[in-house]
Formats: C-alpha cells, structure tokens, sequence
C-alpha cells in the first residue's frame, strides 16, 4: 500500500507522525472492509466516526468520505458502503485502501493548527480559530519556526478570539497550556523533518483538560 501520492501522506501514518510529538488523536484503527471495521468499532466503543483512506482523495469531507455518529455494527456496515459509493461517484479513479475508524470524539472548541515552509523565512506555525472565526474573520496567527514558548502564547493571545479561550461571558476556561504545547509540538515536527511543505490539524477541540486533534493532513516536498 502506499503511503503517499504526490506527497500526500495518509491519515493513519500522519496520526503515527503526530504520535511521536505528544499530539492527542482519538482512538482508531485502520480497517481493509467492513468486517474489520466492525471489529475496530467493537474494540473502540460507540459512536464512531469512518473516515476514507486514500491517496487519491485529499479532502474527504468534500468527497463524502467521512461517516459519523454511528451507533452499531449494522450502522458501520452501510457506513463503509455509503464511503465507497461517495467517492467512486466523485473520483471514479480513486483507490481505496480502506477506512480509518476513529471514536467519535465530544464536543469542544474547535480551533486550527497548521504550517507551511515560507519560500522567504521557511517552516510557519499558524494558528486560529475554527469556524466562522477562520473562515470569515480570517482570525488566524502566524510565527516563524521553530517557536519558543513565549511565541506560542502570543499566537494564542493576539487572535480576536482569545477571550473564548479563558472563560467570556461566564463559559468555562479552556485548556491554553494544552493548545501551547500543540503548538510546540508542531513546530518541533516540522524542524526535526525537514521535508513537509504543509501540516493541517483541522479541526481541533480544545476542552477545559486536554485536546484532540479531529483531521491531520501532511503534504511532503517532493
């Protein structure tokens, strides 16, 4: 199976990448069929999220090559289908190697993490808030890698949406120390490789103890 096209590394071998950083990923397992994904979903527990796997298809959401909330074998079985019909419909072409069965991971705010290797400074850590927040305000941050605490603090810190991080309007606080060391970590990644053009970590939930990171995409120099 390969691992990658075009640079394009697959989620599963991104997740281990990130693994070695300290960055937090639910729970998964790589499934070739339904019969193993059933199993992966037994294994992990209810509700699960399926997730294509395929160096063909880069945005999975975009080609209906994400599942969610799936409550039961039966469920995951015309899950994996539904996967395979989307995206033969959208890349006729594509080859699937399988699905990533992920826990369906709670609610929290989603915030994103990213890099990209500046053609002027090099490695860039970038940072912002999900939603409406990325999309429309364009409320994002930037620093050259590699980041020193202090500079991961005042990525977090300079966003117009920094107070929804420490407790606006009476919400809860959110773990900030847990989304530094994300950022830490990212950068560390992409100065010990060297060989990453692109790092996206979209969407990631930040909770009042701890963080997930949903999607992880890496893009390698060819």
């Amino acid at each position: 199976m390969s691992e990658m096209n075009q640079g394009f590394v697959l989620e599963p071998k991104a997740v281990k990448i990130l693994d070695q950083y300290g960055i937090c990923y639910p729970g998964h397992g790589l499934a070739r069929d339904a019969k193993e994904a059933v199993q992966a979903a037994e294994r992990l527990g209810y509700p699960v999220v399926l997730k294509v796997v395929s160096p063909d298809v880069l945005h999975k959401s975009d080609m209906g090559g994400v599942v969610v909330g799936l409550e039961g074998a039966e469920q995951v079985r015309a899950g994996v289908e539904q996967i395979r019909e989307n995206i033969h419909a959208a890349v006729p072409s594509a080859r699937i190697t399988g699905v990533l069965v992920c826990q369906q991971a709670p609610p929290g705010l989603e915030i994103i993490v990213g890099t990209l290797d500046d053609s002027t400074f090099g490695p860039t850590v970038m940072f912002g808030l999900g939603g409406i927040f990325a999309e429309i305000l364009k409320d994002v941050s930037f620093r050259i890698a590699p980041l020193e605490r202090c500079d991961a603090e005042e990525m977090i810190q300079e966003t117009r949406g920094y107070p929804l991080l420490t407790g606006a309007r009476g919400q809860a606080a959110l773990d900030v120390e847990a989304l530094v060391d994300l950022l830490l970590g990212v950068s560390r990644l992409v100065m010990d490789r060297g060989d990453i053009t692109e790092l996206d970590l979209n969407p990631v939930r930040l909770y009042e103890q701890g963080l997930l990171v949903l999607d992880a995409r890496i893009l390698l120099k060819n």
